[in-house]
């Protein structure tokens, strides 16, 4: 859950996982600010994807650089049909809006809005 947290920045889950979830991030964030060689162990062997752990160095620590902390908040998000389990969003603070779409293959569409607002930009 970890990853998914760090790669997309905002995950549905149950209330009580996320509650588990919080500090852990919190903790991740707080170890990659500092960019030594023995965090960076720290973090590879937390998470266990090189990726995940370049996000945090290079991205979220820079993006937190002045916050002390409080780097996520959990929104109450309702029940789940079905169980009735309290579901939360998990999510970083001044997130990025975009890292939602990491996965998602760029329709036909996406590539026309983003030509015409390059084309707006130059003229």
């Amino acid at each position: 859950m970890l990853n998914s947290l760090v790669k997309y920045e905002q995950i549905t889950t149950t209330l009580p996982k996320a509650k588990v979830l919080r500090p852990e991030a919190e903790k991740l964030i707080t170890i990659g600010k500092k960019n030594t060689l023995a965090n960076t162990r720290r973090l590879v062997s937390k998470l266990q994807n090189i990726t995940t752990v370049n996000k945090i160095r290079k991205t979220l620590s820079k993006r937190y650089e002045s916050r002390r902390g409080g780097y996520t908040r959990i929104i109450k998000a309702g029940y789940r049909y079905g169980d009735n389990a309290p579901l939360a969003i998990i999510e970083f603070v001044d997130r990025d809006l975009e890292a939602k779409r990491v996965d998602r293959k760029k329709s036909k569409s996406d590539e026309k809005t983003k030509l015409q607002t390059s084309e707006k930009k130059t003229a």
